[in-house]
């Protein structure tokens, strides 16, 4: 007997990963789990939570992680909540690479899920965002993938689905999401370390108030131009080359 599968049982082996994730997510919302991912849930339950994680330290940091993979791999647009739990319950050290990890362990879940289950005939067919970011990968996948984690432009999950569409190397997926999130994650962190006392003076914390800051902006424009120069360069330098006959 042949142990070869059948297209149809090939299939749905492929689509499975998928099937998995999208299942999840939908009882993720089902339940109404979505609905403690709110800044709201951490100023009601700051004290519980600074108890819970005083009491059992190490048990907080590997709920906390595998919390935030879950998320992260189901697609689950809100993980600036999360960082910024993150940085109440753990401060800026260490918050911060706690979220780097667990955000890059949940985005190289639904990075490979994409790329082995859809393979490369959705990457030919894929649109909208996956299509648009598909020359960025091709003049440059590491660099490329560093700019999309550092400018935000397209949602962090839709930046996963559509890397593994485009065939990203897994390598190149993984050192890009890991160290192109560390500014964005110490700024989000930083917010959540700053967030007890804001709440205990019974004041309001604001994203836009600490993104938005020249302070915040022009370290991360400035890493931005630096990841920009080797696309710069090899661009031009395919341009600058002359082909040359062979006699």
């Amino acid at each position: 007997m042949s142990s070869e599968l059948s297209p149809s049982k090939t299939a749905v082996k492929r689509l499975l990963p998928i099937a998995v994730i999208l299942i999840a997510l939908a009882i993720f919302f089902a339940l109404g789990l979505h609905q403690y991912f709110t800044l709201d849930t951490l100023r009601d339950n700051r004290d519980a939570l600074r108890d819970w994680v005083a009491a059992e330290p190490i048990m907080a940091m590997a709920i906390f992680v595998a919390a935030y993979a879950a998320a992260v791999a189901i697609s689950f647009p809100g993980a600036s909540i999360l960082t910024i739990f993150g940085g109440f319950l753990f401060g800026l050290w260490p918050g911060t690479p706690l979220i780097v990890f667990a955000a890059t362990l949940g985005a190289t879940i639904i990075f490979i899920a994409a790329k082995t289950a859809l393979g490369d005939m959705l990457a030919k067919k894929a649109g909208g965002f996956a299509k648009r970011m598909e020359q960025g990968f091709r003049e440059g996948e590491l660099s490329y993938m560093f700019i999309l984690r550092l400018a935000p432009v397209f949602p962090f999950w839709a930046v996963n689905i559509a890397a593994g569409l485009m065939g990203v190397s897994t390598r190149n997926f993984i050192i890009g999401t890991f160290f192109g999130i560390i500014p964005g994650s110490f700024v989000y962190a930083s917010i959540g370390a700053a967030a007890g006392a804001a709440f205990d003076a019974g004041e309001d914390i604001s994203l836009s108030g600490v993104l938005f800051k020249p302070e915040t902006i022009i370290p991360i424009v400035g890493l931005i131009i630096l990841a920009l120069i080797p696309v710069i360069i090899k661009r031009f330098s395919n341009r600058s080359i002359p082909t040359q006959e062979q006699n």
